[in-house]
């Protein structure tokens, strides 16, 4: 039973978090696409480790996660306005290179493919 609860309050607060920095975010140093691609509660409800992926050269990379991560309270606040939880997670940010090395295998395939077509 704790389990589910536990994927409902992730999946929510990931919606919540995606709205958020796409819609109520103003930091100018968040110039790059940024997606998250998952959150994880602990089961106490204390702490939440958001992973996101983000779009870009590798400084703008660097420039919107600082911006993203010193965002933190704020994006805290703001889903403890959405989301009606005893108590709001600590956000901790990770940086998510899966789609990254996602892009990297696929294009070294596609070179693969393309070297066994000729």
């Amino acid at each position: 039973m704790a389990k589910y609860r536990t994927g409902r309050i992730n999946e929510e607060m990931k919606k919540e978090i995606s709205a958020i920095i796409m819609n109520g975010l103003k930091d100018p140093r968040i110039t790059a696409m940024i997606t998250i691609t998952d959150v994880v509660v602990t089961s106490d409800l204390r702490y939440a480790k958001v992973y996101a992926s983000v779009f870009g050269t590798e400084q703008q990379k660097e420039e919107s996660f600082l911006g993203l991560k010193n965002s933190a309270g704020f994006i805290r606040r703001e889903v403890g306005k959405r989301i009606q939880l005893r108590y709001v997670p600590e956000l901790i940010f990770v940086m998510d290179d899966t789609i990254d090395k996602g892009m990297h295998i696929d294009e070294l395939i596609r070179k693969a493919n393309e070297q066994k077509g000729n």
